[in-house]
């Protein structure tokens, strides 16, 4: 399983302290509300919905350093389009470890 890192964060926001911390207050507050959505649609065979939350979430997986998870969730969109859900469990082992990650930062 990869490693959530700042590397993206640090880079965009430079020296600028006070952009990264906007920046990484932005990802606390939306990242929970949008996991929530996407549970409850997916637990609701919601699937072309949830297909528009793992489009979402998976941005926040590129700015945190997951490449690999990103590649998971850019098919997890495509699947769920057609109503096939096989990645969820992995999807969520993904955004389980987001939101740890989020709150040691």
């Amino acid at each position: 399983m990869e490693i959530p890192n700042m590397n993206y964060i640090d880079e965009l926001s430079g020296d600028d302290l006070g952009f990264k911390a906007n920046f990484v207050k932005i990802l606390k507050d939306e990242f929970p509300i949008e996991k929530l959505e996407y549970i409850d649609n997916i637990d609701n065979n919601r699937t072309d919905a949830a297909s528009q939350n793992v489009h979402k979430l998976k941005h926040k997986m590129n700015i945190l350093g997951l490449e690999e998870s990103y590649k998971i969730a850019v098919i997890f969109e495509e699947e769920l389009r057609l109503g096939n859900e096989r990645l969820k469990d992995d999807f969520m082992k993904i955004i389980n470890t987001i939101e740890n990650y989020l709150k040691t930062i």
